[in-house]
């Protein structure tokens, strides 16, 4: 469990979280007709559990299971550099073909951009799907690349300097987002 400093606000509790995953869920029914051509790849780390959990849900609100798996871009960020720290490389792990398939990458906040495109970078070096969707449990805004997400959670809007930290049962042994200031 990672200390959070200063003042934080809990903008959404694991009744909200729920509630979003829902929505979104039907949302990516509703937008992707043939389900059969949709996987959903979650970027690590708390994309993964999402990914999970939307997964689930479709398939408990259509009938249909859709193939998810995770995904590591930490080769493909930008701003990892050999000065820094080296990064934690965790393991890609899609067991499902990709070509001509709607791939909707999962992530926790969207912020710059920069985390989207990396990881549409890396889906394409595996392979080229049909299209590329993008779902984020929170759009904290202050893009620095054109990149929107089709399915959004919730909007937060933050300064730059602030900090949401997204917490999940899977991996946090805890349930909600903070806005945290310093």
């Amino acid at each position: 469990r990672c200390p959070l400093m200063g003042n934080q606000v809990k903008i959404m509790d694991a009744a909200q979280v729920d509630r979003a995953l829902a929505r979104m869920a039907h949302e990516m029914i509703e937008k992707n007709k043939d389900l059969s051509n949709v996987a959903l790849v979650g970027v690590h780390t708390r994309g993964v559990p999402l990914s999970k959990r939307l997964a689930e849900r479709i398939a408990q609100f259509s009938g249909r299971w859709v193939d998810w798996g995770s995904l590591d871009i930490t080769r493909y960020r930008d701003d990892f550099t050999p000065v820094t720290d080296g990064p934690i490389v965790q393991d890609t792990n899609i067991l499902f073909p990709l070509r001509g398939r709607t791939v909707i990458i999962v992530d926790d906040v969207l912020f710059t951009g920069r985390t989207a495109r990396a990881a549409m970078d890396a889906i394409m070096d595996i392979d080229r799907p049909k299209s590329i969707q993008l779902a984020v449990l929170i759009d904290r805004g202050h893009r620095e690349l054109p990149i929107r997400a089709d399915y959004v959670g919730k909007n937060v809007p933050s300064e730059y300097q602030q900090k949401v930290n997204v917490r999940l049962l899977e991996s946090d042994q805890e349930e909600g987002v903070y806005l945290t200031s310093e």
